[in-house]
């Protein structure tokens, strides 16, 4: 009998996990990230990409003060589409160096990341609860909502998946790749308009444009806050469909959900 692919592993779990209408808990999210922890680039069929020069010079101290900062060389990101059905996703990320993924949001979805190689920028907000908004009365009226730094690091392979929740731990996040990179992404539920998760951009302004950690009676440094403005899709955020090329997934015979297989 030929072995499980680490995919079909995650797939199978996925599957066991993410029911509609039931609660995930922290022990199965546990053992996800350890199936995705065991996943290599080479297994789903990646190849280390040699990295070049572009890019390394913008990475210097000040270089991610803004999350909305863009590329400044423009190429595509390559997602790699392994699996999708009504309940999660399962894909890869490709980025050259220096392209990036603008600050967006993941309504209600919990969210894991495991970098298969390379090294990434991370920036991760939440929200505020409650909701703290601010209209701000300039002739060309803004309107932006707190939001609190959980994440600003650099991820590089190998390392541990990481995991976002609804209203916890990053839900909001953008990524810069440092070097070329690739990420394997799980997304539960995907989005969907239908069901009113639907992708939102932001950009971020620095605390003090608005108001000041006194006003707020806030004792943390005003440098962990950030105003969110939501936007169009960035004009500058380019991303194309690839051919995956690793084992592919056997979906159970005795699937309910409504499912598309790469």
């Amino acid at each position: 009998m030929a072995k499980r692919s680490g995919v079909q592993a995650l797939y199978e779990l996925c599957k066991r996990t993410f029911i509609p209408g039931v609660s995930v808990s922290s022990v199965s999210i546990q053992k996800l990230c350890s199936v995705m922890d065991s996943i290599s680039f080479v297994e789903v069929g990646l190849e280390h990409v040699p990295e070049d020069d572009r890019g390394h010079g913008i990475f210097h101290s000040n270089a991610f003060k803004s999350s909305a900062r863009a590329a400044r060389w423009a190429q595509p990101i390559t997602y790699l589409h392994i699996y999708e059905c009504d309940s999660f996703t399962i894909g890869i990320f490709c980025f050259p160096t220096s392209s990036v993924i603008p600050l967006h949001d993941h309504p209600g979805m919990t969210v894991l990341s495991k970098v298969l190689y390379g090294s990434v920028h991370v920036k991760a907000f939440d929200w505020i609860e409650p909701p703290c908004i601010i209209e701000s009365g300039q002739s060309s009226e803004i309107s932006v909502r707190l939001a609190k730094c959980q994440a600003d690091m650099v991820l590089t392979a190998p390392c541990s998946t990481r995991v976002l929740y609804p209203n916890r731990g990053g839900n909001l996040h953008c990524f810069t790749a440092v070097t070329s990179v690739a990420i394997l992404d799980v997304l539960a539920p995907p989005y969907s308009e239908f069901a009113g998760r639907s992708c939102t951009y932001y950009h971020d302004y620095p605390y003090s444009c608005f108001s000041s950690v006194k006003e707020l009676g806030m004792d943390e440094e005003k440098e962990d806050y950030v105003w969110l403005e939501k936007i169009d899709a960035p004009d500058n955020f380019y991303m194309r469909s690839g051919n995956y090329r690793g084992p592919s997934i056997q979906e159970n015979s005795n699937s309910t959900s409504s499912c598309t297989i790469a």
